[in-house]
């Protein structure tokens, strides 16, 4: 099934109507709105925080979407009377709650923060100053992460932040044009959706199930749709993202990267080889081997550790692409992964 038709399915094409359909020259933050998608109760005061930390950055127009759970839809529309509370109308999963919140959107941009994630208080004006040009689509941040256990696990690799959903090593210093962005911290222009349709089901997260790269899949789409415009990556848009202790173990790194593998072999199903892996070839190329060496100069500097970040790089390298494998041998390219690893 083509892209197109999937989203013809899943009713995610969204129609040039509504307020900020037209490209505005000067976005300013209260042009922006921002969506947060939940799942789970257990996150009750991170989400809290979250709604907190955008209304406190400027929002204007707060989207909290429930992913089919009734008790906590009637908990966070008792708490939040700051934003807009309403339930995922689409299948259950991270693409049709954050479609959802596109279809409530007032703002001319649509910017994303996870539920476990909280902007700073620049967050919306550092966003809105990346939209100085028509030129640019869309516009993401940098995720710094927050660990519950308050420090970074000796032997977990920077190169591989991006297993915890945060900015990693590779990712360009200053301003620049990216291939995609990280979903805990990216905006679209409205007007974006209205020409490419929504986030597909079937590849993106469904509840805990550690599942990724539907904004990869859409970011591409985009771009295929507007070669002549960018994507930018703006470091100092910057929000913290907490790392829970039960995602600092190498257990979890390890399925999460076996998980990503499967995910990419769906993005590069639907874009091709060419667009699905052009980021990866330069961060398997360049970035690992760097972080790789780097280690083994730290234990020479006295810091055993770095053997472990390097052996963490070669597995984590070798697990991603079992799963790649996989995705391309035994999943069906277009439907849902399923929760099973």
């Amino acid at each position: 099934m083509s892209i197109l038709a999937a989203l013809e399915e899943q009713s995610v094409l969204f129609p040039v109507t509504g307020p900020g359909a037209s490209t505005a020259t000067r976005v300013t933050a209260r042009d922006i709105s921002v969506v947060i998608c939940a799942y789970t109760e257990k996150r009750w005061e991170q989400l809290c925080e979250a709604v907190e930390s955008v209304i406190r950055a400027g929002a204007s127009d707060v989207i909290v979407v429930i992913d089919h759970n009734p008790g906590l839809l009637a908990r966070a529309t008792d708490r939040f009377a700051a934003a807009s509370v309403l339930e995922n109308t689409y299948p259950p999963g991270l693409s049709g709650a954050r479609n959802s919140g596109v279809e409530r959107a007032q703002g001319g941009v649509i910017a994303f923060i996870d539920d476990d994630a909280v902007a700073t208080p620049g967050w919306l004006e550092e966003l809105a100053d990346g939209y100085a040009s028509d030129s640019t689509m869309a516009v993401g941040g940098h995720i710094k992460p927050l660990w519950q256990d308050d420090t970074r696990p000796s032997w977990f690799p920077q190169e591989f932040d991006w297993v915890v959903g945060c900015s990693y090593r590779g990712l360009p210093s200053q301003s620049a044009p990216v291939r995609n962005l990280i979903g805990c911290n990216m905006s679209f222009r409205r007007s974006v959706f209205e020409d490419v349709g929504g986030f597909v089901s079937g590849i993106g997260r469904i509840g805990a199930v550690p599942v990724g790269c539907e904004e990869t899949e859409f970011c591409i789409r985009a771009t295929r749709q507007r070669p002549d415009q960018e994507i930018l990556y703006r470091p100092s848009a910057r929000v913290w993202h907490l790392v829970e202790a039960s995602r600092e173990s190498v257990r979890y790194f390890l399925s999460r990267c076996f998980a990503e593998g499967r995910s990419k072999a769906q993005v590069t199903a639907a874009a091709g080889l060419h667009q699905g892996l052009s980021s990866e070839r330069t961060y398997v190329s360049r970035t690992l081997p760097a972080g790789v060496m780097a280690g083994w100069r730290d234990v020479l500097h006295g810091d055993a550790w770095g053997a472990a970040r390097s052996g963490a790089i070669i597995a984590g390298l070798a697990v991603t692409a079992v799963g790649y494998l996989k995705g391309r041998v035994v999943d069906r390219p277009g439907h849902a992964v399923p929760a099973g690893v």
